[in-house]
């Protein structure tokens, strides 16, 4: 026997007598057990906090921690309380009455190890685990990306209603990865996961329905037919429907179009959910592969059925039938794109759109539109206008109103944003049809600037970068300092200094509490429509508006950081229990 490959833990008699000993080598504190006359060596911290096990009881084979009670099988290191997980377990030998422990336990591969402990923490939504499954694979080397697809595979097959916020959150904690600091990078994957196992946990799962036979290719057709099942709410039918286009290989850009143009056929539907679900399932795509495309499409048909159609709501309606403005409008919409295309200016009405929508007439809003896609304005800028109309109207939210009314205008905005996000993706004369009403949408929000906050005038000389950070987190440690949030932001902007310290200072403050589902939306659409703007004044208001956002909904109690600190601590070997 190489000494350099065992450890000596001491006579047979003694640790018979003593019940258990301790002996380190090779960065291992290794607990070594008598009992039932055989000897059994586990790593000595307890998985589940770092608990030391040799202050345990052993019992029946059984060795139990004395800190949370995690049960352990003796001889594998095995757990039967998932919460902790298992023990890393190093062979033993006898010989000539001594006890000798193998100096490494058996090798596995990190990241795999971690990714399994995943799958547990998934099913049994262990939160801890989660967080420690997440820092384990990143830093084992394992990219966002298995993380992303395990998740979203995990919520896609586990809940019978489809496509819902948690996906969403989770897809746009990948979309977040560039803008992120190093350290927050696993922790936004943390925050979606964890979303994802909340969401699932006690759901039925979901069982896809298989395509139709060989031969219904057609994109016309099926787009046609999904339309038609969707607008009578026939789930069945539909998904059936959409699984067929994707299994017969019709292409991704007609599946959009089947989608969005089944999506669209109603107003603002579900406000603006369902088109957002929507993008963010093509966006999840765009992650982990087309592959997963059966998979992830046909989750969003219970949504798209369910979705509420608002030329049903009576403000669509009265005093103003704006629904009857958009749907008038859509008919032209033929016309006036081939009446664009021969168009030989290029467009920059952006400005005088903003106001249109901003203003109380509905009509004009309406006309300016039209006016712009006749002039050559790609559907794309019009989504763009859009977008940073709805972003005025958030930045111009007066505290006045009700807590609640946020919800209003941050659909507008995310509304905005995936209708604009789809439009830079997809060119579907159908998915145009969204701005007239998303813009409408951004109308009906005008209360929301009755009495109308100031936005924070540029300065032309901003305070120390630094100063300016600390100053907008400390807003944000404070209830309702929305208003200092907005300035803190301003003057970072007006500095000169380094956006992508802002960004990843907003990131941190959206990370560090238990943000829901719409502050994830806000913060991703803030982020995606300022990397269209930076450096301009547009892009400030942007970024003012999210910080108000942001701020309205801080502070949490940071239940999920706290979780993630500790996951953190454990990986990096503290003894936690032990302050």
């Amino acid at each position: 026997m190489e000494s350099r490959h065992w450890l000596h833990a001491g006579s047979a008699e003694e640790l018979a007598r003593q019940g258990c000993r301790v002996v380190t080598g090779a960065g291992h504190a290794v607990a070594v057990f008598a009992h039932e006359g055989r000897f059994y060596a586990l790593d000595n911290r307890c998985p589940h906090m770092g608990f030391p096990l040799a202050q345990g009881t052993v019992q029946d084979g059984l060795l139990i921690c004395h800190w949370h009670h995690a049960r352990f099988d003796l001889a594998s290191g095995d757990t039967f309380d998932l919460f902790a997980g298992d023990i890393p377990r190093f062979e033993t030998r006898t010989e000539n009455g001594e006890v000798y422990v193998a100096a490494a336990a058996p090798e596995r591969g990190e990241a795999e190890r971690w990714s399994r402990r995943l799958d547990e923490a998934l099913e049994h939504n262990v939160r801890l685990v989660i967080a420690r499954s997440i820092i384990g694979m990143m830093n084992a080397g394992a990219d966002y990306r298995d993380a992303l697809r395990k998740g979203a595979l995990f919520g896609m097959r586990n809940s019978a209603r489809g496509w819902d916020s948690a996906l969403t959150i989770l897809t746009i904690c990948a979309n977040l990865q560039p803008w992120l600091g190093e350290d927050d990078r696993p922790l936004a994957m943390y925050q979606g996961l964890l979303h994802v196992a909340d969401e699932t946990a006690g759901r039925a799962p979901r069982f896809p329905i298989e395509p139709l036979g060989a031969g219904v290719d057609d994109p016309a057709r099926l787009k046609e037919w999904l339309r038609r099942f969707v607008n009578v709410r026939d789930a069945e039918a539909a998904e059936r429907t959409l699984r067929t286009a994707i299994e017969a290989g019709v292409s991704r850009e007609d599946v959009a179009d089947m989608v969005f143009a089944a999506i669209t056929e109603h107003l603002y539907v579900d406000t603006g959910h369902t088109i957002d679900f929507a993008m963010k399932a093509f966006e999840l795509l765009e992650h982990v592969g087309w592959e997963h495309a059966p998979l992830a499409l046909t989750s969003l048909v219970p949504q798209m059925i369910s979705a509420s159609r608002s030329e049903e709501q009576s403000q669509w309606r009265q005093p103003v039938d704006v629904s009857a403005l958009v749907f008038e409008a859509r008919q032209e919409l033929p016309r006036l794109r081939e009446q664009g295309r021969r168009a030989s200016a290029p467009w920059d009405g952006e400005d005088a759109i903003v106001e249109r929508i901003l203003s109380d007439d509905p009509a004009s809003a309406i006309d300016a539109l039209k006016a712009a896609v006749a002039d050559g304005a790609s559907p794309e800028q019009l989504g763009a206008a859009v977008a940073y109309a709805a972003f005025v109207r958030m930045a111009r939210f007066h505290l006045s109103n009700e807590f609640a009314d946020w919800n209003t205008v941050h659909h507008c905005v995310t509304t905005a944003n995936a209708v604009h996000q789809a439009l830079r993706r997809f060119d579907s004369d159908d998915l145009l049809r969204a701005v007239f009403d998303t813009a409408m949408s951004v109308y009906h929000a005008r209360f929301l600037n009755i009495p109308s906050a100031a936005i924070p005038a540029p300065n032309g000389k901003g305070a120390g970068p630094a100063e300016t950070l600390d100053g907008l987190l400390q807003a944000m440690d404070r209830q309702q300092h929305v208003d200092e949030a907005g300035r803190q932001v301003g003057r970072y902007v007006d500095s000169g200094a380094s956006d992508a310290e802002l960004l990843r200072a907003l990131g941190n403050a959206l990370l560090r509490e238990d943000s829901g589902f719409h502050q994830f939306q806000l913060a991703e659409a803030a982020f995606q429509q300022y990397a269209l703007r930076r450096g301009t004044a547009k892009g400030r208001v942007i970024l003012i508006a999210a910080a108000r956002f942001l701020s309205a909904h801080s502070p949490t109690v940071r239940a999920a950081g706290q979780t993630y600190r500790t996951a953190f601590r454990l990986h990096r070997g503290d003894q936690v229990f032990q302050e």
